[in-house]
């Protein structure tokens, strides 16, 4: 893991550096339905998001572990801003790791969806 990422009164959050980001991990990570959703929603381009912007069905302790999940395995990146911790997709390490992967399973889960809607 790289030294993690200084934050707001001292609280960092440990990340894989992008020569320690396996496929596995992150296939498994993006194999949760919600953690995919979550990965939609940094995608959607709207920027870093906090962990409270998310409207997921879940406790906040699931949450976090979904959070964590997504980070550890290099997809995400946390950082502390005053009290939200906030979370921006790690697209250019995961593009040069994996080119057309993300975009590839961010595509597939759109079509997906559109086929769930019309069922």
């Amino acid at each position: 893991m790289t030294a993690p990422a200084p934050a707001a009164g001292g609280r960092t959050l440990a990340h894989p550096a992008p020569e320690e980001i396996r496929l596995e991990d992150v296939l498994h990570a993006l194999s949760d339905p919600l953690r995919l959703g979550i990965v939609r929603d940094l995608a959607g381009g709207r920027g870093e998001l906090a962990c409270s912007d998310f409207d997921v069905p879940v406790t906040k302790s699931t949450t976090t572990h979904h959070f964590r999940v997504l980070r550890e395995a290099g997809v995400i990146r946390q950082v502390y801003r005053g009290t939200a911790k906030m979370n921006g997709l790690r697209r250019d390490d995961l593009d040069a790791l994996f080119p057309g992967l993300l975009d590839s399973l961010l595509a597939a889960a759109a079509r997906q969806e559109e086929r769930r809607a019309h069922d």
